[in-house]
């Protein structure tokens, strides 16, 4: 091979890998960014099995910046044995990344199951700051600015608004446009109008379709980096060796 079709070779993989760089930080972004949903959220899931795409993609986000060094260090100099490694590197990516994105499908497909302790949740709301269910409530109404399990409606059929007196559902219903809002049930319009429930499965889908399309694109830019370091490991010149005279 020449050396100048060799150094053009280099160059392609020294700029597939630092894709590899790329890729491994949005992987792993979306795996941290699942990780957190669920610890504010935790009591909302049945199970902890949503979890598993997220430290299969942190996993996988691992491999990919050691992949993208290491390709980066053979951009710069010849070692079968550093080629070998690089080639092992990718094959454990393709795994995780396979694992993650048919575990995040299956998991995007039957969010509704995935949250069926929701309601029990706001069955159980007290009011109270001491409460932790309470306190996740609140939050999770706050910051998805969402009202209830479907809508606002569904604090009416709780224990915790009867004791109440039946006017009112929790503040932290309340629309952050309407300043002068109290949580009164007769003014439904100053309340967030979506339920918690969609607005928490937006969201996990959100996440969950970063970790499923992320897996298309790192194995493209996996195929250029094993395509070019094939040509590099074929064209490497030969070392011919030669019988040493006893004499």
């Amino acid at each position: 091979m020449s050396d100048q079709r060799r150094n053009a070779l280099k160059t392609i993989l020294q700029l597939a890998c630092q894709l590899l760089w790329v890729m491994g930080l949005v992987v792993g972004l979306s795996g941290f960014y699942l990780l957190m949903k669920y610890r504010h959220s935790s009591l909302f899931f049945s199970h902890t099995y949503i979890t598993m795409p997220a430290i299969l993609a942190l996993a996988s986000a691992a491999f990919l910046l050691a992949s993208g060094f290491l390709g980066t260090w053979l951009s710069l100099r010849d070692s079968t044995f550093l080629q070998g490694l690089f080639v092992y590197l990718l094959v454990v990516v393709f795994c995780l990344e396979s694992s993650a994105s048919a575990l995040a499908y299956c998991h995007s497909i039957k969010l509704n199951t995935e949250t069926t302790s929701l309601s029990g949740v706001f069955q159980n709301y007290t009011g109270s700051s001491q409460d932790p269910n309470s306190r996740a409530v609140d939050a999770t109404q706050e910051q998805l600015q969402c009202c209830g399990v479907h809508d606002y409606r569904d604090w009416l059929e709780t224990s915790w608004f009867n004791q109440t007196g039946g006017l009112s559902v929790p503040h932290s219903c309340c629309n952050s446009t309407f300043p002068s809002c109290n949580g009164t049930a007769d003014q439904p319009w100053q309340l967030y109008p979506q339920g918690c429930q969609v607005k928490l499965e937006m969201a996990l889908q959100f996440v969950l379709s970063f970790i499923i399309w992320g897996s298309p694109m790192v194995f493209l830019v996996e195929f250029v980096v094993l395509l070019t370091v094939a040509q590099l490991m074929r064209d490497k010149p030969f070392i011919r060796y030669h019988v040493l005279d006893k004499n």
